[in-house]
């Protein structure tokens, strides 16, 4: 499951950074705020991912 979500998360940010850099080709601001808010949710989601990562390790260790 998390690495489906890491997948998609990465994904929501790229398809961000190829808006964003469309929006800039095309001169269209509102396509480029749109690939910025994008590529920014996809960021902060995958950081949450390492968040829960770094959680489960620090369980594991506990555990042994």
């Amino acid at each position: 499951m998390a690495g489906k979500d890491k997948m998609r998360n990465k994904g929501e940010e790229l398809k961000g950074r190829a808006k964003k850099t469309a929006g800039r080709a095309t001169d269209d601001e509102r396509m480029r705020s749109e690939g910025r808010a994008d590529q920014a949710q996809g960021s902060m989601k995958q950081a949450g991912e390492k968040i829960k990562d770094a959680g489960k390790k620090m369980k594991d260790a506990f555990k042994k």
